[in-house]
């Protein structure tokens, strides 16, 4: 991931921490060549520009050289996890059933970390204190989750589990969006790649799973505003208010151009390429 120029204040389980982490996102993922990744390589594969010691060795131009997939990406804490909880600090290269155990495990961590970052933030939402003790009941139970070895992780049904976490935060986000003032668009998984949003007065808006790729919302206010699941791949944000929106994550920001005058959550980082 890329370098950012401040320092969120998320959890800091939730955020990589490549250092600890036995480079399990340049090795169990698929890179496919295309605009993110300058070459194909199958899951399983290390990375070429991966280092002996599980370091990058183009980290410092991932973007020049046509990774940019790999300045997106955000495991959430997950690479750590499992690098030295579920696997006890035994790295994949130690041997072939690790290495595939490993693989399979990440994903599945990723995504039980990506539901804790969701939930703890909506515990943060003062609107959303009615729900905060069944909040912190599933987020309990996620965590619980996420500290079992790699076969309780392959035998978690996680469709399931991500349905009651998405139920919840559902219902979180209504009270939420509920305090913004005027009436609220309902743009949940639309179609808005392109649009033109500029000034754009989108306070309290679902944009769950809205499709933004290209879209223009400079200068847009998006506070109180559903983001969770938005694509907002080269989404022009530069000037745009973004404080106060909820479920937003870095790998969005990530993929997105704004500039210093956008305004972020506390918890997200400004991208050292805007």
């Amino acid at each position: 991931m890329d370098d950012n120029d401040s320092a969120g204040t998320g959890p800091s389980d939730l955020r990589a921490d490549c250092g600890n982490c036995f480079g399990l996102c340049c090795v169990a993922l698929v890179f496919t060549a295309s605009s993110d990744f300058a070459v194909s390589k199958p899951a399983g594969t290390p990375c070429a520009n991966l280092q002996p010691d599980f370091g990058c060795g183009i980290h410092a131009r991932l973007r020049q050289s046509g990774f940019t997939g790999c300045t997106v990406y955000d495991c959430f804490g997950a690479g750590q996890k499992v690098s030295q909880l579920t696997f006890g600090g035994r790295d994949w290269r130690q041997d072939a059933d690790t290495a595939r155990r490993m693989f399979d495990a990440f994903p599945l961590m990723r995504q039980l970390h990506e539901l804790l970052w969701y939930l703890t933030e909506a515990l943060t939402l003062e609107p959303a204190r009615p729900l905060h003790s069944d909040l912190a009941q599933l987020r309990a139970e996620t965590e619980d989750l996420t500290q079992g070895g790699p076969e309780a992780l392959a035998a978690l049904d996680l469709p399931a589990h991500r349905e009651r976490v998405n139920a919840l935060l559902l219902r979180t986000s209504e009270l939420v969006r509920a305090q913004a003032p005027g009436r609220r668009r309902e743009r949940r998984g639309a179609d808005l790649i392109g649009a033109r949003l500029k000034g754009a007065d989108l306070r309290g808006a679902n944009l769950r799973g809205a499709y933004l790729i290209g879209a223009d919302l400079r200068g847009a206010d998006l506070r109180l505003a559903d983001l969770i699941g938005a694509d907002l791949r080269d989404a022009r944000l530069g000037g745009a208010d973004l404080t106060g929106s909820i479920f937003l994550t870095q790998a969005q920001l990530n993929a997105a151009k704004g500039d210093r005058d956008t305004r972020l959550p506390a918890a997200l980082d400004r991208p050292g390429h805007w």
